[in-house]
């Protein structure tokens, strides 16, 4: 039997379109898309305002299509780690950080990733598919924590300007007034420089961006991030001066550091030429160890450091906490490499 299309990840046009071809009032495809987004429903038949006929018109061709997470590990932090199954069979995970101003959902973009960093437990994962928008918006609907949501990030697994149409049609929904109707400014995608994506993203979203950086020396950004390759840092940079992120959109680098790699006075002077003239702020970040990667934390007494310097430079710096490591949901180690399914069981 033909499978049915779900509705969840559907845009307003793609909603009027669909009314339109079942032969509903246009005003239907706002009805819909309040209970979708607003009231957040998983059943058709929960349409009230619908009529009985019009819901089964619908559900002859659509389910809702919001699915639970099969797993949840909570870290001793608070950090909780959820375990999604894709429609194709694979497996995602999601972070959510409670603090005590704020709740943040970190979601994935992909099915692991292409990039391959050095440091990174997704990148070793390798790549088994872009996700589609309602899977990365089913991350966001379907836990329990939902409602709380003050923040988004997309800095789960994969690249979010690598699947670019699937996460616009995301962030459109999540920012429409039709949608989630979030602010832009709680949302923030990060990236490690995909310049057609990252001129597409500028151009058409309002929402927070963050640049992996880690290095401010080519060569060495190179054996970090092979994709230095491709798009150099520089060239990313000439990008983020022509527009303007002077006043509420933020522009972000994240740097993560490595002991007697990157974490020295002298990479703190160079980052600082690097990014004159860019009103940003720069996130330090511990690395977390994963196997088979011959890279260590920095100390702790490195990070302050380094942070003061940026910081007399008139460049806004923080250190960011770790949160997760002891569920692997810190950054760089969401992978789901090991996971099956079993007779409907996970693991």
């Amino acid at each position: 039997m033909e499978s049915k299309e779900r509705l969840l990840g559907k845009t307003i046009g793609d909603l009027k379109q669909i009314v339109s071809e079942l032969g509903m009032p246009v005003y239907t495809a706002k009805q819909i898309s309040d209970w979708l987004y607003k009231k957040k429903t998983d059943s058709i038949d929960e349409m009230s305002n619908l009529s009985i006929l019009n819901r089964e018109k619908l559900k002859t061709r659509f389910v809702i299509g919001s699915q639970p997470p099969i797993q949840k590990q909570e870290s001793q932090d608070g950090t909780i780690k959820y375990l999604f199954r894709t429609t194709s069979g694979h497996f995602i995970e999601t972070v959510y950080i409670p603090e005590e101003d704020r709740e943040t959902l970190c979601v994935s973009s992909q099915i692991g990733c292409k990039m391959n960093c050095l440091f990174c437990m997704t990148g070793k994962q390798g790549f088994s598919g872009n996700l589609t928008t309602d899977e990365i918006l089913n991350q966001i609907q379907s836990i329990p924590e939902n409602s709380g949501l003050t923040n988004i990030v997309f800095m789960g697994m994969g690249e979010p300007l690598d699947n670019t149409d699937e996460v616009f049609r995301a962030l459109e929904i999540l920012t429409g007034d039709y949608g989630y109707a979030w602010s832009p400014k709680r949302i923030t995608v990060s990236t490690i420089g995909i310049i057609p994506g990252l001129k597409r993203f500028i151009e058409e979203s309002r929402c927070h961006l963050a640049v992996s950086i880690h290095s401010p020396y080519d060569d060495e950004r190179k054996a970090l991030m092979p994709v230095e390759k491709t798009y150099p840092i520089r060239e990313i940079l000439d990008l983020i001066r022509q527009y303007d992120f002077s006043h509420q959109r933020r522009v972000s680098f994240e740097y993560i550091m490595f002991n007697g790699l990157n974490d020295d006075l002298q990479h703190a002077k160079d980052l600082a030429k690097l990014l004159a003239g860019i009103p940003c702020r720069v996130n330090l970040i511990k690395y977390h160890a994963i196997p088979d990667v011959d890279l260590k934390s920095s100390d702790t007494a490195a990070m302050p450091v380094f942070r003061d310097y940026l910081s007399s430079k008139g460049i806004t710096c923080t250190i960011r906490s770790s949160r997760g490591e002891d569920i692997l949901a810190a950054c760089g180690m969401l992978s789901t490499k090991e996971c099956r399914i079993f007779a409907g069981e996970s693991f």
